[in-house]
């Protein structure tokens, strides 16, 4: 038989157990090309720049070719 607790923990132990277990917010930076809003360290889904230079080609920059 597996050995059990002597004493029951209170409501604000668990609480405090538990505590960092809570979601952050996400934290979205500007794009420096368009000023539309993206994650941190990712290409921009809307003009497809990232460290000041196009990666990736997008609707809007095709259709400006």
């Amino acid at each position: 038989m597996a050995p059990l607790p002597k004493k029951k923990h209170s409501r604000g132990r668990k609480g405090a157990k538990a505590s960092h277990h809570g979601l952050s917010p996400i934290s979205l930076g500007e794009c420096p090309q368009c000023h539309s809003v993206r994650l941190p360290h990712r290409v921009c889904q809307s003009c497809g720049y990232y460290n000041g230079r196009q990666v990736i080609a997008t609707a809007s920059t095709e259709s400006e070719q």
